[in-house]
């Protein structure tokens, strides 16, 4: 519960340094640099896929613990009629155990609206997905049920040098089957908790470092069909670049994720690759 103290007070600060720029944002006539802004990892950004501009995106996840698991993701962003609305999807595919266990994850569907602007004293961009049982829950890979997932991203630009991000959010997974000891099939409601921020330092339009934190709150049945709470912490260094050729923009990254959990501490590699383009 202390971790979760922390990373609570974090947001807190988070929303704080938003809300401290934002009367003077709305009077200040002063526009920013343009930056890579919809580019980060852990922490969502709340902003939309701009009118007829397609992105594609590839995330790449080694965790170094003991079961040394690896999984890759693609999402792909489309705006629906206007900036306002965006769809997208996420397909998963997981190496877990060390490659003794692979396929593909739950996927998700996503909906999000552009209820304020990048002009907006507080840019939000509340998102609602439908989590769809594509895994296969025998191998570790789903969770066998239908879920939800609500989730607001908060974005401010404080300066012409940092920007920072603020996340909560909330899955559900009703309904989950877990096996007892001896045979017996229970069925209870999965969820987790999420909130978390991010400060992002623009060294240059093109050169991005940041640093992303994060605190899940999780609670899922046990083999004796006891619910059991876990807190996991991430704290994820790292930084983006950003290739402009012509109307496509390329965005490579890297981060160095480290996980807090049940006491001990594993540190990751995280791989980001983003093309957007109109279309």
């Amino acid at each position: 519960m202390r971790k979760a103290s922390i990373y609570l007070s974090l947001l807190f600060v988070l929303l704080l340094m938003m809300n401290s720029r934002s009367k003077a944002q709305e009077t200040d006539t002063q526009k920013f640099s343009p930056a890579i802004e919809d580019n980060s990892y852990f922490i969502e950004e709340a902003y939309n896929q701009e009118d007829r501009v397609v992105q594609h995106i590839s995330n790449g996840y080694y965790t170094s613990g003991p079961s040394k698991d690896f999984t890759y993701s693609f999402t792909q962003e489309w705006p629906l009629l206007s900036e306002k609305h965006q769809l997208s999807y996420t397909v998963a595919y997981a190496w877990l155990n060390q490659n003794a266990v692979n396929g593909f994850e739950d996927m998700l569907i996503n909906y999000r609206y552009q209820l304020t602007g990048h002009d907006a004293a507080v840019t939000l961009s509340p998102r609602v997905s439908i989590i769809l049982p594509t895994g296969d829950k025998n191998r570790g890979l789903g969770n066998g049920v239908v879920g939800f997932q609500l989730s607001l991203p908060a974005s401010k630009r404080i300066s012409e040098a940092f920007a920072c991000h603020a996340n909560i959010g909330f899955t559900v997974l009703p309904g989950v089957k877990t096996f007892g000891a001896e045979g017996q099939t229970f069925k209870n409601t999965h969820w987790n908790m999420l909130m978390g921020g991010s400060i992002i330092w623009l060294a240059s339009a093109h050169f991005n470092f940041m640093l992303e934190g994060l605190h899940i709150i999780s609670q899922a049945a046990s083999i004796e069909n006891q619910m059991q709470t876990q807190h996991q912490t991430i704290i994820s260094p790292g930084f983006r670049y950003a290739i402009n050729i012509k109307k496509l923009q390329i965005v490579p990254g890297l981060a160095v994720p480290v996980s807090f959990q049940d006491g001990k501490s594993n540190a990751g590699a995280y791989i980001y690759l983003s093309f957007e383009h109109p279309f």
